[in-house]
């Protein structure tokens, strides 16, 4: 037993000796139950009211009161500690219009989806199911619990979870669940931008990112959130190049071959051809000139519109915007080469250009010459200090300005070339190559 799991029944224990009802709930039940590692915070569900929480642990904040949520912090790890209610009402699609603490049956019956409604009471050993949830476990199920399109009404961001939870697991969605998905699909605007990123992201991090695109095309959601994505469906490629399809084949292809992705490298595959719907020509072949410039300028207007970090935002665009530089990677300069290498995204880059390859002609050899090039040059012969530096030309004569920019670039490119080995063969060039670069 771990020690999350320890603190968290040291809390249910307080609670059960002060005459209280507690026991685990949600994804850490249903993940136990499937014999999962489980990653998440372990949420624990009572009979106690907020006030009796709060005077029972000494550290207490009060996250949700009106809805029954304090949070515990104990050994500096934060619980969320709910008290059993019923939800009444929908206000917005989001939260319930009011609560009344009630039973843990009433509690189960409130929650999305039946996998996601188990308790388990760790003291006695014993699984709470009150909505066959262990059943649809068994048979590889995700269904709504009670009427699913209520269920969504009273959150949309429930839409996307159906799908995350069904790659994750790969499991089936319910019939009259998928039915109801395909009815609130659009209900998903109303759903606050940074978390429909957040569930995305969750889901394209997983292990079937592929599926849980295709449940997005096929629901509808897709062409909601975005249908940058949806508009790749019927984009015809050249054959000798693309076997594989259109351009949302390959996507979602490429999408198949990611293996445990950091978000940019998710979101970069999802996105990378997102700019060949614009720049499709037919000249001697279908061509797509400059779509990776199309595609990044609109992966951006994507992500912002999802409110996604700049970090993100910036570092997708990079990915985007290079992933056809590795056709010259074996034509490259030295100098040029080793700049390709210190680029600091080159590592979502080189997963990005691995599934590319794999989802079309499935030839890996520039991806393999990248990383045997990487493995060869130390970082410092990829990133080494330069040796000539803006003081060295000031002692040398030169004036600052405009000038200065060029002269530093074409040393450093020299010396990323070998063709400059020491600070006195830098300074002997720029002596030499003085007029070449006109005056400051």
């Amino acid at each position: 037993m771990n020690g999350k799991v320890q603190t968290a029944l040291r809390i249910v224990e307080i609670l059960v000796e002060n005459g209280y009802q507690a026991v685990f709930a949600g994804g850490y039940v249903r993940d136990m139950l499937l014999g999962c590692e489980y990653a998440g915070d372990i949420d624990i569900a009572t009979s106690a009211a907020p006030q009796a929480v709060a005077s029972l642990f000494p550290r207490v904040t009060g996250v949700g009161e009106h809805f029954g949520v304090m949070l515990v912090i104990e050994g500096g790890v934060p619980f969320e500690v709910a008290t059993f209610r019923s939800d009444v009402g929908v206000l917005d699609g989001r939260h319930p219009r009011e609560v009344t603490f009630s039973s843990p049956e009433m509690d189960a019956r409130r929650r999305d989806f039946t996998i996601n409604g188990l308790f388990y009471d760790p003291l006695k050993n014993e699984v709470l199911d009150y909505v066959e949830g262990r059943r649809d476990l068994q048979a590889g199920l995700i269904r709504a619990i009670g009427d699913p399109g209520r269920r969504f009404k009273e959150d949309y961001l429930r839409l996307l979870r159906a799908v995350r939870f069904a790659a994750r697991f790969d499991f089936r969605i319910d019939p009259e669940t998928w039915s109801a998905m395909h009815d609130a699909a659009a209900g998903i605007e109303k759903v606050a931008r940074e978390r429909i990123l957040q569930e995305i992201t969750k889901t394209l991090q997983g292990p079937h990112p592929a599926r849980a695109v295709g449940l997005l095309a096929d629901s509808g959601l897709l062409a909601v959130i975005l249908p940058e994505v949806e508009a790749l469906k019927g984009v015809e490629q050249p054959e000798q190049f693309h076997p594989e399809g259109d351009v949302f084949s390959h996507t979602m292809k490429a999408l198949s071959f990611l293996k445990s992705p950091s978000a940019v490298a998710a979101w970069s595959t999802l996105l990378h051809d997102i700019g060949k719907p614009a720049t499709m020509t037919r000249t001697d072949r279908v061509r797509f000139n400059n779509h990776h410039r199309v595609g990044a300028r609109m992966a951006r207007r994507v992500l912002k519109r999802l409110r996604a970090s700049r970090a993100l935002i910036e570092d997708v665009c990079e990915c985007i915007d290079k992933h056809m530089d590795f056709m010259n990677v074996t034509r490259m300069r030295l100098s040029t080469l080793k700049k390709f290498l210190a680029r600091p995204t080159l590592d979502d880059e080189l997963e990005l250009h691995r599934v590319d390859c794999l989802a079309s002609h499935g030839d890996l050899e520039n991806y393999e010459f990248v990383l045997q090039k990487r493995a060869e040059l130390a970082d410092e012969e990829v990133r080494p200090d330069p040796l000539l530096t803006g003081r060295d030309l000031i002692e040398l004569g030169f004036k600052p300005g405009p000038v200065f920019g060029r002269i530093l670039q074409a040393a450093y490119d020299l010396q990323l070339d070998e063709n400059l080995r020491t600070p006195e063969e830098a300074r002997a060039w720029a002596r030499q190559n003085r007029d070449s670069f006109g005056r400051s």
